[in-house]
């Protein structure tokens, strides 16, 4: 198993490692990051991929019209009956062809055991878990970081690529323009091993920016 999010140790790090991080701190209050312990590995991660670029009104509809289409609305269905799932019946559920495609992929590399089971996915360091993921179409690097976050509750994950995390880190350091990828990257050297509080903090900076600005 490995490091998973520790509030007090990571908010008393931050603290002392970055003075700015240290004021958003005081600002935002506890650090409360909504970890979604995993339990079906094939149905978390159609979720994942259903959800991109949609609202999560839209997204849920969609996913347990999914769920529906094999009897169940608020369960996922084995991976290996999704393989012999026409296109045109996922499509029909509100998948998109490049997301259909994808669920397709995911349940054959489930199935044959390309993708690792959960378990062993669970004993991997944060890169092995990224590299074993992106294997899957459909899932690049930022959904497999937020899979880290939320749902293994990692504690050393920062999503450089992440626009709310780099428009935090503007709005909290009080830069003219977002910082890019490979900057924010080194910045959070300091942050380990709890970047992922430090992600979690710069959301925040952005959603109290928003809160902020006239209705």
């Amino acid at each position: 198993m490995k490091a998973t999010i520790n509030a007090q140790a990571a908010v008393r790090h931050l603290k002392k490692a970055d003075p700015v991080m240290a004021g958003l701190i005081r600002q935002v209050g506890p650090l409360r990051v909504p970890v979604k312990q995993v339990d079906d590995l094939f149905g978390t991660l159609v979720d994942a991929i259903t959800a991109q670029q949609l609202s999560v009104k839209a997204a849920a509809t969609i996913y347990r019209r999914f769920c529906d289409l094999y009897g169940d609305p608020d369960q996922a269905p084995d991976p290996a009956s999704v393989l012999g799932t026409p296109e045109a019946s996922l499509r029909a559920v509100g998948l998109s062809r490049a997301k259909a495609l994808a669920v397709v992929d995911l349940a054959n590399k489930v199935v044959t055991g390309t993708l690792p089971p959960l378990a062993e996915l669970t004993a991997m360091d944060n890169e092995q878990v990224v590299q074993s993921l992106i294997k899957v179409r459909g899932i690049g690097r930022w959904t497999a970081e937020m899979f880290l976050l939320f749902q293994l509750g990692r504690a050393d994950v920062l999503p450089v690529d992440d626009l709310g995390v780099r428009k935090g880190f503007m709005l909290a350091y009080q830069l003219a323009e977002m910082p890019s990828p490979r900057a924010l990257l080194a910045h959070g050297e300091c942050w380990r091993p709890h970047r992922s509080a430090a992600t979690w903090y710069l959301w925040q900076a952005t959603r109290l920016n928003e809160i902020k600005q006239p209705g």
